[in-house]
């Protein structure tokens, strides 16, 4: 059986070194975290994810950035390679739900590599549902343990 792609979000990224017990759904992005780690499932992430957590990071928290960045980086996300197809889904979801570039550029990722796009992003979820490939971070559940619940 092929490992489930997941393509995680800088909202889902930044809770892996923001998380705290205030942070909404942090319990749920470090499981996720953890389920890739494990190699339970593949990341695949647009290459522009480390410049929109780096910009959230090294504005919001400087006497940390390096330390956070590095060890975002040492995860060895996997980089989707940009393409004609991507692209196109890309401007597609910007025109039609006047999305971010970004948002979508992680959600044309999922639905070109056959993954799910998981974002803490809720109202983005909400209005680009009906294409698919795309979940809330608070709904993900690991593979692992949907597994062991239906045992």
């Amino acid at each position: 059986m092929a490992v489930p792609i997941v393509v995680p979000d800088a909202s889902v990224l930044l809770k892996w070194v923001l998380a705290s017990e205030d942070e909404p759904d942090a319990d749920r992005a470090l499981l996720l975290r953890s389920a890739i780690v494990h190699e339970h499932i593949r990341a695949l992430v647009p290459a522009l994810w480390l410049y929109e957590v780096g910009n959230t990071v090294a504005r919001r928290f400087p006497t940390h950035a390096a330390q956070w960045l590095t060890a975002m980086m040492k995860f060895g996300l996997e980089e989707a390679p940009s393409s004609e197809r991507w692209l196109t889904t890309v401007l597609a979801l910007t025109a039609r739900y006047g999305a971010t570039f970004y948002d979508a550029a992680y959600h044309a990722v999922a639905l070109v590599y056959g993954g799910v796009f998981v974002t803490a992003d809720t109202s983005y979820v909400t209005r680009v549902q009906k294409e698919g490939a795309i979940v809330s971070l608070s709904e993900w559940h690991s593979p692992k343990s949907e597994t062991k619940h239906r045992g």
